[in-house]
Parts: C-alpha cells; sequence; structure tokens
C-alpha cells in the first residue's frame, strides 16, 4: 500500500521532485481510471510518464 504525499502536496511540486515510488503509484491510479479522466487529468498522467520515461 502506498503511504507518501498525496496529490494536493505533490501537485504543488515539479514531477521531477516526486519519487519514484510517488510517480509508480500516480501513474498506476490515473492507468485505472483512464477513460474517466478530463484534460486536466490527462495532462498530469502525461507528465508523469514523461518523467517516468526520463529517469530511466
Amino acid at each position: 500500500m502506498y503511504n507518501g504525499r498525496d496529490m494536493t502536496e505533490l501537485s504543488m511540486m515539479s514531477k521531477r521532485d516526486w519519487t519514484d515510488d510517488e510517480l509508480a503509484h500516480f501513474q498506476h491510479s490515473f492507468q485505472q481510471i483512464l477513460p474517466y479522466l478530463n484534460s486536466e487529468g490527462q495532462t498530469i498522467q502525461r507528465e508523469i510518464m514523461e518523467e517516468m520515461a526520463a529517469r530511466k
């Protein structure tokens, strides 16, 4: 189970400052609700995916 900062706190930070666990958790969460995301949610998910790719 995820035990870290919530999206309210993380949304005020650059994705570069998120931990790998935070990126993975929220990427998985957004992936599960993808059909229901509005454009803002889709943008956040894309930014998370781009940050994960940049770290590899």
